[in-house]
């Protein structure tokens, strides 16, 4: 199991960044996209630090399909594509897959705006913002509470490198590997191992 520390505090990152560096806000404060640096250093463009891996990006695929062979959407809405969750003035998140209950984002609350009502399953796969003053399991750690606290039931985080899923709810963390069945939602169960497998992708 992965432990979670708390957050260190934030330095100060450069002044007049573009706005459209931004991935997400937390606490008031920006977080940028990885590699924004070197898009401010001119050595990369912003399409090139924003677009995720062929890794990344079939694993949501994946994941995206898994859930609409069974997702009733009678019940629920799933929206993709780093998805804005807007929590307050002080914090607006992005989710790579975000499962909704059709009764709490109902139809007058999908516009023009972030969301700003809690998905009822939250996913991200890697992690693309800036994470240098935070750490790895201290920007995990600070997203999946303001995801629960805004009233998630459960969050998952799929981890490339490591090749596990870390599965959050209020009572528990939990860090499997990604090898496993596990759990999404309704007693349905995925396995990004056996689908990588499948397809022939061997991970490193």
């Amino acid at each position: 199991m992965i432990a979670l520390r708390e957050p260190k505090p934030v330095k100060r990152q450069p002044r007049n960044i573009p706005p459209y560096l931004v991935y997400e806000i937390m606490d008031g404060k920006p977080i940028y996209y990885k590699g924004f640096r070197d898009v401010l250093l001119q050595k990369k463009t912003f399409e090139e630090i924003r677009g995720a891996s062929s890794l990344q990006s079939i694993i949501i695929y994946y994941l995206v399909s898994f859930i609409g062979k069974f997702i009733n959407e009678d019940q629920y809405t799933v929206l993709t594509g780093e998805a804005g969750l807007h929590l307050d003035h002080k914090n607006n998140l992005a989710n790579d897959i975000a499962i909704f209950d059709n009764l709490v984002l109902t139809p007058d609350k999908i516009n023009k705006k972030y969301a700003d009502v809690p998905p009822k399953i939250a996913i991200e796969v890697d992690i693309v913002a800036d994470i240098e003053d935070l750490g790895e399991s201290g920007y995990i750690y600070k997203k999946t509470q303001k995801l629960l606290n805004f009233g998630t039931e459960k969050v998952f985080w799929v981890l490339t490198t490591a090749q596990v899923v870390i599965v959050a709810t209020s009572e528990k963390i939990e860090t499997f590997s990604w090898n496993k069945d596990i759990e999404l939602i309704n007693s349905q169960s995925f396995n990004i191992g056996k689908f990588l497998d499948k397809k022939g992708i061997i991970v490193e």
